[in-house]
């Protein structure tokens, strides 16, 4: 694998994931980041690297208000009876998986299918593919991050009209040889259940289970 440890591979995640949403420089602590994310239900982040009950409890304790999330490397069930009163498990299981780049077995054709066309374009080291229907409606997405040897996957969708027809593999193949071109030779990402079957046909591999919490109500509900 390309990251000798999954630490190492949490923080290419976070700092990646930062770039990638325009989020605050993360700053570090013992037990793991804590990132300022500034959206509405989304205030701030803390991810753990390692996580354990005491540090769980702690992290989740000092968090009283609203909007605050927690990203931590262990299965919902382990998480969910360490949080302190008014967390909750948000988003479902995860996985942090992570590939060498570029990812010979994601490789797919430049050219979208027929009745498709995608655009690719890069700001502020963050590359974005957007996949539309000839008329020009939504049909996927993805974006990625360099950060110097290291690239995060972030926000990748496909329209539930246009899944199953190869727009997936092929955002996701064109952004990681775009972050390749760019000297990044490992790549991260947080992974669904969904997301995983995809990612693991392309080359990607589980280093550890990604779960969430959330302090407050969860604006995916409302």
């Amino acid at each position: 694998m390309p990251f000798a440890h999954t630490a190492e591979a949490v923080r290419a995640w976070v700092h990646g994931w930062s770039a990638s949403r325009g989020a605050a420089e993360p700053e570090s602590a013992a037990w793991g980041f804590t990132i300022d994310v500034g959206l509405h239900g989304h205030v701030m982040r803390h991810v753990l690297h390692s996580a354990d009950e005491s540090t769980v409890r702690a992290v989740t304790g000092d968090a009283t208000a609203p909007g605050v999330w927690l990203k931590a490397f262990v299965p919902p069930e382990t998480l969910e009876p360490w949080l302190a009163p008014g967390w909750h498990l948000a988003g479902g299981a995860g996985y942090l998986m992570a590939a060498p780049l570029p990812v010979a077995a994601g490789r797919a054709p430049g050219r979208a299918p027929a009745g498709y066309r995608m655009n690719t374009w890069t700001r502020d080291g963050v590359t974005r593919a957007l996949v539309r229907t000839a008329d020009g409606a939504f049909a996927a997405r993805a974006q990625i991050a360099v950060t110097g040897r290291t690239a995060v996957v972030d926000q990748v969708e496909t329209d539930p009209a246009h899944q199953r027809r190869g727009l997936g593999r092929l955002v996701m193949a064109g952004l990681t040889e775009a972050a390749a071109e760019q000297g990044a030779t490992a790549g991260v990402l947080g992974a669904t259940p969904e997301g995983r079957a995809l990612y693991e046909t392309m080359g990607w591999r589980v280093l550890a289970p990604l779960t969430s919490a959330l302090r407050g109500p969860d604006p995916a509900a409302a």
